[in-house]
């Protein structure tokens, strides 16, 4: 992140829900509109979790007006790799159990996390796509248990949040914390690069 508080006064739309993306934004950019799309369909294509996550965000991308009146659109999707089955992705569990299942399946084990990234500014897309290896140790009964009563695995790919309680045990061993959180580092870095030629 940019080692000053100046922040930008250029209109943002952040695409997004999440709250983790926000928060990464929050230091570059005054009020900026956080809100995510409707009706997108989400369901993976067929392919590996990297073309997955390019395709649906790319839907994302249509799914944005010609018209929205915005400096900067930025619409993003993040998956997490199936440990054993790189064509395989772990999206939002739907309940507890299944949280459980996918972090019984991340436990003791390293994977990768994919995230795509398409902003739109001067009138273009600009699109990435990035990994990052993410390791979680063994987890103990007791552990599985905070994490799961914490419900921080609500609306998390793979059922955890790095920056939750997640981040008591998982660490990003290659690659960026920002594509595990949900925007490319290239696209952090552009966004970054714009805030500064503003001063």
């Amino acid at each position: 992140m940019l080692g000053f508080c100046y922040q930008s006064f250029m209109q943002l739309w952040l695409a997004s829900a999440s709250p983790r993306r926000k928060a990464m934004l929050e230091p570059l950019f005054f009020n900026f509109r956080a809100e995510g799309l409707l009706g997108v369909d989400e369901t993976p294509p067929h392919g590996t979790v990297e073309y997955q996550v390019s395709e649906i965000c790319q839907r994302k991308v249509g799914a944005i007006p010609e018209e929205h009146g915005f400096d900067l659109v930025l619409v993003c999707d993040t998956m997490i790799a199936d440990p054993d089955d790189h064509s395989l992705s772990l999206g939002k569990p739907n309940d507890e159990l299944e949280a459980a299942m996918m972090l019984h399946r991340l436990s003791g084990r390293r994977h990768l996390v994919w995230t795509a990234s398409s902003m739109w500014y001067q009138g273009r897309w600009l699109h990435s796509c990035e990994s990052s290896v993410v390791e979680i140790p063994s987890l103990s009964v007791e552990d599985f248990t905070d994490l799961l009563s914490s419900g921080s695995w609500q609306g998390k790919a793979g059922g955890y949040d790095l920056h939750g309680k997640m981040g008591e045990h998982a660490s990003v061993i290659d690659g960026n914390t920002s594509v595990v959180l949900g925007i490319t580092r290239e696209v952090m870095n552009l966004l970054e690069t714009l805030v500064a030629s503003q001063l």
